[in-house]
């Protein structure tokens, strides 16, 4: 059965060269992108802190003393919601695909600290029990 070649630049290689060259490549890609448990079990961690966190937010907002009773209290919310929707909802999602694992780990902890500096602004702010 005669071989087919294909060439490459000046060199030419049979097809079944090329085929075990591709297989080879994969394997190898598919060894160095496989997630790490403990990454993954990082990466979840960090997201579900930072979800605990943003959940526990609206709690204590909701026992901030009224001060004028005008609800301004509740604009907390929305700088909060940011972090939490522009770092730890992508974290989350890229741990439950399984997916980008560093980028999720990285996306939880810039969270985490967002949620630190924005929420001591918020409590220097907030009225005295």
């Amino acid at each position: 059965m005669p071989t087919s070649h294909t060439a490459i630049g000046s060199a030419v290689f049979s097809e079944s060269v090329l085929e075990h060259i591709g297989v080879r490549m994969r394997q190898a890609f598919m060894a160095s992108t496989a997630p790490s448990p403990h990454l993954r079990a990082f990466a979840a961690s960090l997201a579900g802190a930072g979800v605990l966190f943003w959940l526990y937010t609206f709690y204590h907002i909701a026992h901030v003393p009224q001060g004028d009773g005008t609800g301004f209290q509740w604009l907390a919310v929305i700088p909060l919601g940011g972090v939490f929707f522009i770092l730890t909802f992508p974290a989350l999602v890229l741990v439950l695909i399984g997916r980008l694992l560093q980028l999720a780990a990285i996306l939880g902890l810039i969270g985490l600290a967002a949620f630190a500096y924005v929420w001591m602004q918020l409590l220097s702010e907030f009225p005295k029990h």
